[in-house]
């Protein structure tokens, strides 16, 4: 990946992903996760993350007091993961929903785009890393054991970079 930019790197390694692990923070300071599905179709040039939430919903009321969040993705199937720092704010911008709009989000959104719950959550990207295996699982396991007699930990086992 050292020719493609930090952008392209990163879009390269959520794109295929459903599923983002959302934390925000509650007053309380207490950490909560939701699963949220990724609504961008490529990584705007701005560095943001669209999804749809319920204007009702606990999301969109707990960005409104504190933005700061994070996303983790995680793709077992390829060994990569990556784990975005980001400032997160509910939005309204129609074109965007437009955009972005797709059929399965009408299981949550009968009303399509102009679904009244239907809130645009927008997170601007302040940070990015990735943990990227290249290595097949048979190269793995045998660094792994050979750690077990070096009393060493396993090394490289993943690229790791902060975008």
């Amino acid at each position: 990946m050292a020719d493609k930019t930090a952008h392209d790197t990163l879009w390269e390694l959520i794109k295929d992903i459903r599923f983002g692990m959302f934390t925000h923070r509650h007053s309380d300071g207490k950490l909560h996760s939701h699963p949220l599905t990724t609504q961008n179709k490529s990584l705007d040039a701005d560095r943001n993350l669209y999804f749809f939430v319920s204007r009702s919903g606990e999301v969109a009321r707990r960005v409104a007091s504190d933005g700061l969040v994070n996303i983790a993705y995680a793709d077992t199937g390829k060994d990569s993961y990556v784990s975005i720092t980001g400032q997160a704010s509910v939005i309204e911008n129609a074109q965007i929903v437009e955009r972005l709009w797709s059929k399965p989000a009408e299981a949550w959104f009968p009303g399509g785009p102009a679904d009244p719950d239907l809130q645009l959550l927008q997170v601007r990207i302040v940070e990015a890393e990735y943990w990227d295996v290249k290595d097949s699982k048979v190269t793995q396991l045998f660094k792994m054991a050979k750690s077990l007699f070096t009393d060493e930990p396993p090394k490289d086992m993943a690229e790791h970079k902060v975008l």
